[in-house]
């Protein structure tokens, strides 16, 4: 019959070894002084065989590959995520209103009680009581709670009461002692609210800038649409370089974790309102129990608690652009910036400590990674070494697919917030600084330490009852 066709072992096969080596190793088997060109594989055991065959076929690099497209995808899914998420003039934006407020808008007063809790203030408070005192709003006045300030804060808010042309509008409240289990703002603002007579209350901070046209514009817009909480975004002015870094990186966790369609779906659980202007009924902040709840007296996240606490009850909570109304200067130097995020970045973590763990390991990946590809591209490019490691050009492929999404998305962020084009390289810089507060703010808080602010120190030993530190002053 016809000859039969050599065949190979699975093993042998395995390893490379074709049919007509494996014809000389019959040979070789008979006779033992023949050395077939065959190769090496043959004299090493099963598993040591195997191996170098994968090898052989770049198996052990595929793992290496995996991880970068896994990250490749992981870095674009994230910003396009979070671009349909958050994007404000996204169709779903603005859901259509499911709740009207229990209140009759017909009936509502227009009384507005202006509350500014004010320590240390006094780079920012003249322009901030100047600009309240002139809103075109007939009838509304302004109590300005000066907490215990050691600089000129006090001096400069008799010169406005004694001067101003409005001045019959403006009380001045000044407080001395904090009292045991109390932060210092929401203190503030439970002793302005106990000397208001409006029937709307209106929280703003000492640092911010009011068009004359704010209070009207929110006023009308609050009895228009039956809302109890209305609370406006601001025009942040940031001086200097590491304000322009660092803002943007914060505005992108704030909306990532609140984003805007959610705050505003009375069917969703996500609540929040910015301290920088909130008006509301004063109806519902009574109902609700305000600042003097034994759970609100010692918030540093005063604002976001409020609205939780307004939403959860069934009352009206929208959030809305006002950055043509209002301006605000939140912080002049990187040692402020970094205590002013530093108090609060863990408390505002709606997600509790996993979710704060998931951000340290998280925001390197997205934020850092994605910059250092084109570097380690670079680097193999230059390096002798030739191997079958994933190549150059592979690398430049990957950095370039994540940095478009990522550089497109703080792109917008940077236009949203007047900053220059170019701070969008300063992407992983902003992540750099954000592990470190992040980190600190964690450590500090978990272990009773404290995190201070105008020369008050909170969470420390104490709990959450605030101390007074004298090595701060007034920063």
């Amino acid at each position: 019959g016809p000859p039969r066709k050599p065949t190979v072992p699975p093993l042998a096969a395995a390893a490379g070894i074709s049919a007509p080596c494996q014809i000389a190793l019959d040979m070789l088997c008979r006779d033992c002084t023949l050395v077939p060109t065959c190769p090496q594989y043959l004299f090493l055991p099963s598993p040591i065989a195997i191996i170098k065959y994968m090898k052989k076929r770049n198996w052990f690099t595929s793992w290496r590959r995996l991880l970068l497209w896994s990250h490749v995808l992981g870095v674009v899914g994230f910003y396009l995520v979070l671009w349909f998420r958050t994007n404000p003039n996204s169709r779903k934006s603005q859901p259509a209103l499911k709740s009207a407020s229990i209140f009759n808008s017909a009936q509502a007063g227009r009384s507005v009680s202006i509350i500014v809790p004010a320590r240390n203030e006094e780079q920012n408070i003249r322009r901030c009581v100047t600009s309240l005192l002139e809103q075109n709003y007939d009838d509304y006045e302004v109590i300005v709670v000066d907490d215990g300030s050691t600089d000129g804060t006090a001096r400069i808010l008799d010169e406005i009461a004694h001067y101003h042309p409005q001045r019959q509008r403006l009380y001045v409240l000044r407080l001395r002692d904090l009292p045991k289990g109390w932060a210092g703002k929401p203190h503030a603002l439970h002793a302005g609210v106990q000397e208001a007579r409006g029937d709307w209350l209106m929280f703003t901070d000492a640092d911010t800038w009011h068009a004359p046209g704010a209070l009207r514009f929110a006023m009308s817009k609050a009895l228009a649409e039956g809302i109890d909480l209305l609370s406006l975004s601001t025009e942040q002015e940031l001086p200097g370089f590491w304000n322009k870094v660092m803002m943007p990186m914060a505005y992108l966790g704030i909306s990532m974790q609140y984003p805007t369609r959610l705050v505003n779906d009375p069917n969703s659980p996500v609540a929040i309102a910015n301290g920088q202007f909130i008006l509301l009924r004063r109806t519902a902040y009574d109902i609700v129990g305000g600042y003097a709840r034994p759970d609100m007296r010692n918030t540093l996240l005063d604002d976001r608690d409020l609205a939780r606490n307004i939403k959860e009850n069934g009352f009206r909570l929208q959030f809305v652009d006002g950055r043509k109304l209002v301006r605000v200067r939140m912080y002049a130097t990187l040692r402020e910036t970094w205590r002013g995020w530093r108090k609060n970045v863990f408390l505002g973590s709606r997600g509790g400590l996993p979710f704060v763990l998931l951000q340290l390991i998280g925001l390197p990946m997205i934020a850092i990674i994605p910059f250092l590809l084109p570097l380690l591209a670079w680097l193999k490019r230059r390096s002798m070494r030739k191997g079958n490691a994933i190549s150059a050009s592979e690398l430049y492929n990957a950095s370039l697919l994540e940095l478009g999404p990522l550089l497109a998305y703080r792109l917008w962020m940077d236009k949203q917030l007047n900053v220059p084009w170019y701070y969008a390289f300063t992407h992983p810089l902003a992540a750099a600084m954000f592990e470190g507060i992040i980190a600190q703010s964690t450590w500090r808080v978990l272990t009773r330490k404290g995190v201070d602010w105008r020369g008050r120190q909170y969470y420390g030993n104490g709990g959450g009852t605030a101390k007074e530190i004298t090595s701060i002053g007034s920063s």
